[in-house]
């Protein structure tokens, strides 16, 4: 008898740990990355509204973590310690390459624009008025460039401004530092920096945050459209979890509590993507390697011939996948 009792004592305990364990299991959180582009706790009060609805919304528990580069994101999601970001498009290419990452959704401006635009700054009462004006002086100049992993603050200036000028950014001015968009600004609104890079998104958020700063800065050059931030997740994540990151993701937004929070973080409703939102960028990575290759004069003719040949065909690929995109996008637009 006594044994029989112990058997089933022992089952129960047995059952109790399997359940346990299936809980603690349904229970892993979900690590949300956020780019640091002002200071963290800024930016941990426009984001907390969000992901403290995020985790009421999916059953899931919901980290944030705010990294103060981008490379601190993609090396967190390649060792699972990052399980979803915001990033920009650069940082994003690197982690869908490197980091086993996927893009899913992308933001949307709350005044509906299809992305941003990279600018350079300077002061008001600088006499540098161009890109031209910035050149001729950059050796009396310290530049503010941004993060590596930047689209905004590095990869698009970085070819628009410096490679189709044939100027190393790194060497071309008296002083080149490296920094947050915010950071930037401010060193160039106080006086530490004379031109630096910036986006016109942290614009729209420093004349919030410290209008006064941002009264001091005036804009010598502004990019080309770049596409709207993308949210980027680990393929390792479950079936399961996708599925609830996924709908709250898409149906946030629909009631007047989420608007406004959606307003607070300057953003509308996400919308739907994939990796094929990088293929622009890719292209602008391809170029700029290639700006650099044809202007290397220590290369070996065939060598240099091998290179480019190599990022011809990348491209051509790039832009074949862009082609169908775009015929199917118009196959759809005239069916509806």
């Amino acid at each position: 008898m006594l044994n029989r009792i112990g058997r089933v004592f022992a089952g129960v305990a047995l059952l109790a740990s399997c359940v346990l364990g299936t809980a603690q299991a349904e229970e892993k959180a979900i690590n949300f990355g956020i780019m640091s582009t002002e200071s963290s706790q800024n930016l941990k009060s426009i984001w907390q509204p969000f992901l403290d609805d995020m985790q009421r919304k999916t059953g899931l528990k919901i980290n944030a973590t705010f990294a103060s580069d981008y490379a601190g994101l993609i090396q967190g999601m390649r060792f699972n310690k990052v399980d979803v970001a915001w990033l920009g498009n650069k940082a994003a290419m690197e982690a869908v390459d490197r980091s086993n990452g996927e893009i899913f959704a992308q933001t949307a401006a709350a005044n509906g624009a299809a992305g941003y635009w990279s600018v350079l700054i300077v002061r008001k009462d600088s006499p540098i008025n161009s890109v031209d004006d910035m050149l001729k002086n950059a050796k009396s100049l310290t530049f503010g460039n941004g993060d590596p992993n930047s689209t905004s603050g590095y990869l698009v200036p970085g070819y628009y401004v410096f490679a189709k000028n044939n100027v190393d950014a790194a060497t071309a001015f008296k002083r080149t530092l490296n920094s947050s968009h915010e950071v930037n600004a401010l060193s160039v609104a106080k006086g530490q920096l004379d031109v630096a890079t910036f986006n016109t998104e942290s614009w729209d958020r420093l004349e919030v945050t410290q209008p006064d700063k941002a009264a001091l800065l005036k804009v010598i050059w502004k990019s080309p459209l770049i596409p709207a931030d993308p949210l980027v997740w680990s393929k390792a994540l479950s079936d399961s979890e996708k599925t609830k990151i996924r709908d709250f993701i898409f149906s946030y937004g629909d009631t007047d509590e989420e608007k406004a929070v959606l307003k607070g973080m300057q953003l509308g409703k996400f919308l739907a993507s994939s990796d094929d939102q990088l293929l622009p960028i890719r292209q602008l990575e391809l170029f700029k390697q290639r700006t650099t290759i044809s202007a290397d004069t220590k290369l070996e003719a065939a060598d240099k011939a091998k290179r480019l040949a190599e990022i011809d065909a990348e491209l051509a690929k790039l832009q074949e996948r862009i082609t169908s995109l775009e015929k199917s996008e118009k196959k759809t637009a005239n069916a509806g």
